[in-house]
Parts: C-alpha cells; sequence; structure tokens
C-alpha cells in the first residue's frame, strides 16, 4: 500500500467529508438518548456510543451494497426508527438519574440501534468515496477515515445536549427528524419503492413529512395520557 499516492490520501479525505456531512442525524439521535443522564455519564454513553457506531458503520459499510438490495430491510428499519423516536420523546428524565448505570447501558444500545439504521443509505456514500482507492487499501481507510470523524461527532452531540437544556423544543425537532428519515426510508425500501416512483410524486419527502408529524403527534398524545393517569 503505496501511502505516497494521492488518490489513496483522495479518498481518505473523502471518507472523512463523506461521514462528517452525513452524521448530523447521528449527532442527534447521541444527543438525545444521553441527554437524561448525569454529566459524567453523558460523556461515557457519548464517547463509547459514539466509538461503538463508527466500528459497526465501518462493518455495515463492507457489505452495504448487498443489503440495500434486500426487500423489507428498510421496512423494518423504519419501525425501529419510529419506536426509537417515541421512547425519546416520551422518556422519564427522573427514572433515568435514578438508575445512571443502567441507563448509560440503554442510551449506548439506543445509539447504536439508531445508527445502525440511519447509516443504510449514509454508508453508500463512505462506500462510493472509498471506491476511489486501490482495492487492498480501501478497509484500512475506511478505518482510518471513520475512526477520524468519531471526535467531530462526540464535539456535536455534547454541544447538542447543552443547547437541549436551554431549548427543549430541539428535542421535539429531533424526534420529528427521527420520524422523517423512518418514513422516507419505508417508502424507498425494494419492495415497495417502484410503485411509490410511478404513483406518488415526491414519495420520499411526502412519506418523511408524514412520518414526522404522526410521530411527534402520537408520542405528545402517549405523554398527556400517561400524566393523566
Amino acid at each position: 500500500m503505496d501511502w505516497t499516492s494521492g488518490a489513496l490520501w483522495g479518498a481518505l479525505l473523502a471518507i472523512i467529508v463523506a461521514n462528517i456531512l452525513l452524521s448530523g442525524d447521528n449527532a442527534v439521535v447521541i444527543a438525545m438518548a444521553a441527554r437524561s443522564l448525569k454529566p459524567e455519564h453523558q460523556k461515557k454513553a457519548i464517547i463509547w456510543g459514539s466509538a461503538a457506531a463508527i466500528v459497526l458503520r465501518v462493518i455495515l459499510t463492507i457489505v452495504a451494497v448487498k443489503l440495500l438490495t434486500l426487500p423489507y430491510l428498510k421496512i423494518i428499519g423504519g419501525i425501529l426508527l419510529f419506536w426509537i423516536g417515541y421512547q425519546l420523546l416520551t422518556d422519564n428524565d427522573d427514572e433515568a438519574d435514578i438508575k445512571a448505570h443502567t441507563s448509560v447501558g440503554a442510551a449506548i444500545r439506543t445509539i447504536l440501534v439508531a445508527d445502525l439504521v440511519m447509516s443504510l443509505d449514509n454508508v453508500i456514500a463512505v462506500a462510493a468515496a472509498a471506491d476511489k482507492a486501490p482495492a487492498e487499501a480501501r478497509l484500512v481507510l475506511l478505518i482510518i477515515g471513520l475512526a477520524m470523524s468519531i471526535p467531530l461527532i462526540i464535539a456535536g452531540s455534547t454541544l447538542l445536549i447543552k443547547v437541549m437544556d436551554k431549548y427543549p423544543i430541539i428535542i421535539t425537532g429531533g424526534a420529528a427528524l427521527l420520524g422523517f428519515l423512518a418514513g422516507s426510508m419505508m417508502v424507498s425500501d425494494p419492495l415497495v419503492v417502484h410503485w411509490f416512483e410511478a404513483n406518488v410524486p415526491n414519495a420520499e419527502a411526502l412519506a418523511g413529512a408524514l412520518g414526522a408529524v404522526l410521530l411527534v403527534v402520537f408520542a405528545k398524545w402517549m405523554s398527556k395520557r400517561q400524566a393523566t393517569a
């Protein structure tokens, strides 16, 4: 592997840039999953959750093309995102503080599942960037490029937690983002994508908007119902 190759360094730069640009929604999920923890536990959940998510993303990138051609996968992923968004929006802060050590593990699991689901589309861009490099260097470049983006994702997540504490409405916006991603993901599944393309103009945008509204409305309604009970 020739580290003096311009193509190799260009591919590494492309991987880093692609991952940073596509990780905004992941930072939102990380911040929302860790927001209810004590400050010292927030840092632990963010660091370990982000690192583990990057490892998963490397693995997923390697098999991304095959995964995205499987029917039902995006539909299942969309349902998982809806569930994650619902849980994050209806989370009880007091319960999270009572069992912080358990909540750290729960936060990390939430981060992993959400990152795995949301990365189904994102890793295609990263895989395409890696394709510019020599075949023998691609795996190494993927690991290095994605690992180098961890500090930026952690910094973004930490900043979002502080902003969420000051402006709670952002939490609702984050859940709406998950609903949008879930709705658009489901209609792009290989099983149904051709029908939607032929019959529903701008299907992904419409399904995403509907998913965002449904998730927020349902979660708010359930929160009020639980509070009343």
